[in-house]
């Protein structure tokens, strides 16, 4: 790729690290590697199961615990987000990526457990071939004027709010 671009998918709606992992199998498809980090999801999700089956080309690090969307970040969570941040810095320089996914990003942004000045500067700094998607509600408005692209997902309707919980293999 000669040039990778940044890519934003933020929004109240479903569908932000659908559409982030549908870029990477696409990315795979073409023999390009994959790197994502997680910030907010933890544990064996349909959609890691399935990405570890193309191991070789993928990687994906969790670092998040998930419980500070509730409570609140502590001081666990805001150091696994700070060193998760570093290990993505170091997957988009370290030349073995062509696209590199930092999932859930803009929640621990929103939340201050990581500056935003950091990213910015990630963004301003990134290798001209990675292409970089960040993901997660509430996006900076400095990351959005700065992105290539942006996408807002809105929703406007959701069987969540009848009650239905995730299925497997749709949600989970």
């Amino acid at each position: 790729m000669k040039e990778g671009f940044v890519q934003v998918y933020t929004g109240n709606g479903k569908g932000k690290t659908t559409a982030a992992f549908g870029v990477a199998l696409r990315m795979i498809g073409a023999g390009g590697k994959v790197f994502i980090g997680q910030f907010l999801k933890s544990g064996e999700y349909s959609e890691i199961k399935a990405f570890k089956k193309l191991s070789g080309n993928i990687e994906i690090v969790q670092f998040g615990t998930g419980k500070f969307v509730v409570d609140g970040p502590s001081e666990e969570d805001i150091n696994r987000a700070r060193e998760g941040f570093e290990r993505c810095k170091s997957a988009v320089y370290s030349g073995l990526y062509d696209l590199v996914i930092i999932d859930e990003i803009n929640i621990a942004l929103f939340m201050g457990m990581i500056p935003v000045g950091d990213v910015l500067e990630l963004i301003e700094q990134k290798p001209v071939s990675v292409e970089l998607i960040l993901t997660g509600r509430y996006a900076p408005k400095e990351i959005i004027e700065i992105a290539d692209l942006v996408t807002e997902m809105v929703e406007v309707k959701h069987y969540y709010s009848r009650g239905i919980s995730a299925r497997r293999g749709i949600e989970d």
